[in-house]
């Protein structure tokens, strides 16, 4: 008895749900809204589909414009901290011997190489 009860409200609720999905299926919509795009009121005239598409795609090329000007300044720095590291390694490594490498030598020159890397990353358009 239980077990007819679970399975008839089962079957009631997929037909519940068949139903919204068959009248979505033949195109049929109930919406007060229709034919209005979105971000549209409902008594403005519909854009044509070519207008969004030419916005769309100018501020697509305006972003990545914008993008490729902030990688091109951030390249600019990246070079320029690169140059500065680059000139303060050799000042140390003119003052060191060849018996005596101190350990901010080697942390420059890690640090030398993990900005080369960005920069060569960021040249690459990663």
């Amino acid at each position: 008895m239980r077990f007819q009860l679970i399975v008839s409200m089962v079957c009631s609720l997929l037909v519940a749900c068949a139903v919204p999905t068959a009248s979505a299926q033949s195109g049929v919509t109930s919406s007060p809204m229709q034919g209005v795009a979105p971000g549209q009121q409902p008594g403005q005239r519909a854009q044509e589909p070519g207008a969004d598409d030419e916005l769309r795609v100018k501020m697509e090329k305006d972003m990545a414009k914008k993008a490729n000007q902030e990688r091109q300044a951030q390249l600019k720095r990246d070079t320029e901290q690169l140059f500065k590291l680059a000139t303060d390694l050799k000042e140390e490594v003119d003052k060191s011997n060849e018996n005596l490498l101190s350990l901010e030598v080697i942390k420059k020159a890690e640090e030398i190489e993990r900005l080369a890397h960005s920069i060569k990353d960021k040249m690459k358009g990663n």
